[in-house]
């Protein structure tokens, strides 16, 4: 598959990560897709790196959003952009990628370096202002002409939603997309609430106008954030440490009973706090963090009853050295 471009337009092309993360799919999902089903014939770099269109990611993007209602990759496999975007009741609604650049305002002092720097016309975009903050916007003229409104704002709260709001009304622009390095789920969700199209800054400065083109076009990628922390699985099990109280009883110092006990409630939150985010999608986010505050809570006691244990001759769990 391939795009139509004008003669002497150079086509943007993105590598597998890059077209994953727009596509809203893990990089492995994709590699299977390839090796399994030869999805989109991407083309290869010189060094043999697979090389994805707009297009190509664009209707990976439509089957991404199939297989989520649970359809069959390997019976989609087989169809056309068209015949997807058809199943997804988008026929007639849907635009074309453009091969023609796309209009924006840009907010970020560093977001305009960047785009400067590696000049507009070879990214895709045709820049019809820019300015260092959102204050500053009502600098911009009015009727610049522009179709998309980039903010870039490194470090972004709930705070930045009242003037992302007003930002949109008086720029006149179409759509908003919203670039972000740290941002909470909460904002990120009240942001796309607000119909903006919100992502991590990309490293690949290339990605940004398919990122406009997908917020002009309503299709809103499941862009990756900040990936999860996690914490290193229990050492204690319960019995471990019903062992080590009852091994204590036999000394003066209750420290490893009420140790065992704190432990033992903590062990407790975490799993009610996974099974909590698992069971709840509206609120897996608070519960994830309630469990990685508790994991780390637990790793601390962990190394403090090792010690504790190790001191006192107490029984450690079967396989420790």
């Amino acid at each position: 598959m391939t795009d139509s471009f004008k003669p002497g337009q150079e086509r943007i092309m993105y590598r597998t990560g890059a077209a994953a993360r727009l596509a809203g799919l893990p990089v492995e999902t994709l590699r299977v897709w390839e090796r399994r089903y030869s999805l989109s014939d991407a083309e290869r770099s010189e060094r043999g790196q697979r090389l994805y269109s707009a297009e190509q990611v664009a209707r990976l993007g439509l089957l991404k959003q199939l297989v989520d209602q649970g359809h069959s990759i390997g019976v989609l496999a087989g169809l056309n952009r068209e015949q997807l975007q058809s199943m997804l009741g988008l026929d007639g609604q849907a635009k074309a990628v453009s091969s023609a650049p796309v209009r924006v305002q840009l907010v970020g002092a560093m977001l305009a370096r960047r785009v400067s720097a590696m000049g507009q016309g070879t990214l895709g975009l045709d820049v019809r202002g820019h300015c260092a903050s959102l204050a500053q916007l009502a600098d911009l003229p009015p009727d610049a002409g522009a179709d998309v409104l980039v903010i870039e704002q490194s470090e972004l709260d709930d705070t930045a939603l009242p003037s992302v709001a007003a930002a949109r009304q008086a720029s006149g622009v179409s759509a908003v997309v919203v670039l972000y390095r740290f941002c909470s789920s909460a904002t990120i969700r009240a942001l796309r609430a607000q119909g903006c199209l919100v992502a991590r800054i990309p490293a690949d400065l290339n990605e940004l106008a398919l990122l406009c083109q997908s917020a002009l076009t309503g299709h809103r990628p499941a862009l990756q954030e900040a990936p999860a922390a996690s914490v290193a699985p229990p050492r204690f099990n319960d019995d471990d440490l019903a062992n080590i109280t009852a091994a204590g009883n036999r000394l003066s110092c209750e420290c490893p009973r009420h140790l065992s006990e704190v432990m033992l409630m903590v062990n407790s939150f975490e799993r009610y706090s996974q099974q909590c985010a698992s069971r709840n999608p509206e609120d897996a986010a608070l519960h994830a963090d309630l469990a990685l505050a508790s994991g780390r809570a637990r790793v601390v006691l962990e190394a403090a009853m090792e010690r504790l244990a190790v001191a006192e001759g107490l029984p450690l769990p079967k396989g420790w050295a």
